[in-house]
């Protein structure tokens, strides 16, 4: 490097929040994103982890209409859903922030402001695709066609999701509208372009060379040999094609408003509104813990790292490059070390067929198993080209080598040390006593550093493993369990080397398996200690261990074959095309169809409702049922106003049993559904009908 950093910006894609995060997702951006900062976090560096939902965009315009919602409700869902699968699996990111928030608005639009006065776009008046069905402009995401490069009879107008080239709408062989299905016409309106072309010579200098004539700081040089070849040679495909004008903004009513009197109607196009996402967020995360952003994002000592999938190459190395440096003061990109494609079962991971291993169905089929999927994922990484996972692999890697290895050798280890001292250290260790021990730590340490630092995370992991199987090897030969009666010096001092092999094992596992090194760090009763070899594990006399604990179970065959079955189902279409988000709760025990008769629900109409003293979750409602009107007390307070529900039909059940709650006779019960993200929801009918009405 030409520069030391003081700091490190990491970001990783923004996911668009119109569905959920599937295996391609993570193995792709979001895991090697957050092994990379874990390592920099365990070398005491200052750095930040930024991601956050995409929330605009024609993709969230389309689940909208899919699912017959409003874009609001698709981001929120989505949102939170994502936002949990990312916790539970362990992405440790600094902010999970959202581009439909006011300060995103605000940056963004300050960034528009700031080029547009400086004269970095051009206006344009172009023909661009109308559905007259519809009466609406379409944005890239609406037309679809044949590929000019490919053939795929089925790219979008930006991009063609086979081959990966970026694509104008115009481009398109046959192209056809999304909403009606029809070919569309051409017609007039106005954009803001940005004229890349004009950027062409000093990104081809930047690209090749890490740097530019005429290059101030805050930018600093990277180095192009850091680079994955993939990545510069995608760009300079694309810097050899010669650079193109692109629109800035589109003609939707879903996204960051243009903010100038011309542009009314129109909103920012979403590569640039969501790169932008990555500033706003870390402001929000600056603002919330008392940093000052532009630290991280115009200092010269900042090295800021796009982790992402290599579809979005070319928004990361040249689109959102030619803002900043247009916009100026900020850094440009010091890596951006794009993944190739996780394929699945000898097919492409497809959203749209369902065969995809989803995350959060993952984490509910294999409850407490982050870890052994951060393992095979980082083990079968897609890091210079397309790999596959299957569930067979996945078995045999968690079998042979997490159970059979690492889980084998700390097993061995704790329960000897149990059984011969009761847990006990005998004696002060803070190195190793043999040399060939301490060399094959050290190596190891060395070698973790190299590879993470070249964003090789397959390689790093596959050291740390062999230095467990240097361990079960060095254990096996050793043999305490014979030493101890004819040599008990030589047993313990086996059984106390190998404690510290697997403290050492511990510290290098923490930015792969974080989980798993916390388990060890329990079981031997040791604080987590930061990464390195200059930063020894201590081992006293007489310090007490934690009981053994198994690291990993066996997968075993039925699992899988569940898992597979699961798969060929989705593809044979006996699923729905989309995965199924929800906690649903487990079936409740069967009922005769005698017992569902005695159930008296009515249709009913909301006539009174007042919050109960003293209860934050009570309201009082007065409900015509059609016989009667009655009271009805409900736990409804915490999801709707008493002012909104004047009016509203609900279904009730009257032949409830009367209950007082906080003095007041219930004389009934209102049906309501709960959703994943635990909002009650009235269950009604689709139109307004007569209370009484009998629901059967």
């Amino acid at each position: 490097m030409n520069h030391i950093p003081k700091r490190y910006t990491v970001t990783a894609a923004l996911p668009y929040a119109n569905g959920p995060l599937h295996i391609g997702h993570i193995a792709g951006a979001y895991l090697p994103a957050d092994i990379f900062v874990r390592y920099l976090r365990l070398l005491g560096q200052d750095v930040v982890f930024i991601c956050g939902s995409d929330e605009h965009g024609a993709a969230i315009t389309l689940r909208a209409k899919k699912e017959g919602v409003t874009p609001k409700e698709i981001i929120d869902k989505y949102h939170f859903i994502n936002k949990k699968a990312f916790e539970d699996f362990g992405i440790s990111f600094d902010i999970f922030h959202r581009t439909s928030e006011p300060l995103h608005y605000e940056t963004a639009q300050d960034f528009f402001k700031t080029l547009d006065a400086k004269g970095s776009f051009e206006i344009q008046r172009t023909e661009q695709f109308f559905d007259e069905e519809f009466q609406q402009f379409l944005a890239d995401r609406y037309i679809m066609g044949t590929c000019p490069k490919c053939g795929h009879p089925d790219a979008y107008g930006d991009q063609c999701e086979k081959c990966g080239s970026s694509l104008n709408p115009t481009d398109l062989i046959n192209p056809r509208s999304i909403l009606s299905g029809k070919t569309p016409i051409l017609k007039e309106t106005k954009h803001w372009y940005l004229p890349m072309q004009h950027h062409q010579q000093w990104l081809e200098e930047w690209i090749t060379t890490g740097k530019f004539e005429g290059m101030q700081p805050p930018i600093a040089p990277h180095n192009p040999e850091a680079w994955k070849p993939n990545v510069k040679g995608q760009c300079l495909s694309w810097l050899k094609d010669g650079l193109k004008s692109r629109a800035m903004t589109r003609d939707l009513d879903w996204g960051v408003p243009v903010p100038v009197k011309e542009g009314e109607g129109k909103v920012l196009y979403v590569w640039l509104d969501a790169p932008i996402g990555y500033i706003s967020a870390t402001r929000q995360w600056a603002a919330d813990n008392g940093k000052d952003w532009r630290l991280y994002w115009q200092d010269e000592n900042t090295r800021l790292i796009h982790f992402i999938g290599k579809d979005n190459i070319v928004f990361h190395c040249i689109i959102f490059p030619i803002i900043l440096k247009a916009h100026g003061g900020y850094v440009l990109p010091d890596n951006v070390p794009a993944n190739e494609f996780l394929n699945l079962e000898g097919d492409k991971i497809s959203t749209s067929r369902n065969h995809a291993v989803w995350l959060h169905e993952y984490l509910q089929d294999f409850p407490g198993k982050q870890d052994e999927l951060r393992y095979v994922l980082t083990s079968i990484a897609p890091e210079n080209g397309d790999s596959e996972f299957t569930w067979k692999d996945f078995q045999t890697r968690i079998n042979s080598e997490l159970v059979a290895i690492l889980g084998n050798f700390v097993n061995r280890v704790m329960v000897l040390y149990h059984k011969y001292y009761q847990g006990v250290i005998q004696s002060e260790r803070k190195k190793f006593l043999l040399a060939e021990n301490e060399q094959i730590v050290r190596k190891t340490y060395d070698a973790l550093k190299e590879n993470i630092e070249q964003y090789k995370f397959r390689q790093a992991l596959f050291e740390v493993m062999d230095l467990a199987r240097y361990g079960n090897k060095y254990l096996t030969e050793n043999e305490p369990w014979k030493r101890f009666a004819t040599n008990p010096q030589q047993a313990e001092q086996t059984l106390t080397e190998c404690l510290l092999l697997i403290a050492h094992l511990g510290a290098c596992l923490q930015p792969f398996l974080p989980a798993t090194a916390q388990k060890i760090f329990t079981m031997l009763n040791l604080e987590n200690p930061s990464i390195g070899w200059n930063n020894p594990i201590e081992l006293k006399k007489g310090h007490t261990l934690n009981n053994p604990q198994l690291l990993f179970e066996k997968i075993e065959d039925e699992i899988i074959s569940q898992q597979i079955e699961k798969l060929k189902q989705a593809k044979m279409g006996n699923k729905a095309n989309s995965p199924v988000i929800t906690n649903t709760p487990p079936a409740k025990p069967e009922i005769t169809y005698d017992d569902f008769a005695k159930l008296d629900l009515r249709v009913g109409t909301i006539l009174e409702a007042q919050k109960v003293p003293k209860a934050d979750k009570l309201l009082q409602l007065i409900i015509d049922t059609g016989l009667d009107k009655r009271i009805v007390v409900s736990g409804i307070a915490e999801h709707y106003k008493p002012e909104e529900i004047i009016g509203k039909q609900v279904t009730i059940l009257i032949n409830l049993a009367p209950r007082k709650l906080r003095g007041i006779e219930s004389q009934g019960m209102i049906l309501m559904a709960k959703d994943d993200q635990g909002k009650l929801h009235f269950v009604c009918p689709e139109t307004v009908i007569n209370p009484g009405a009998d629901i059967a």
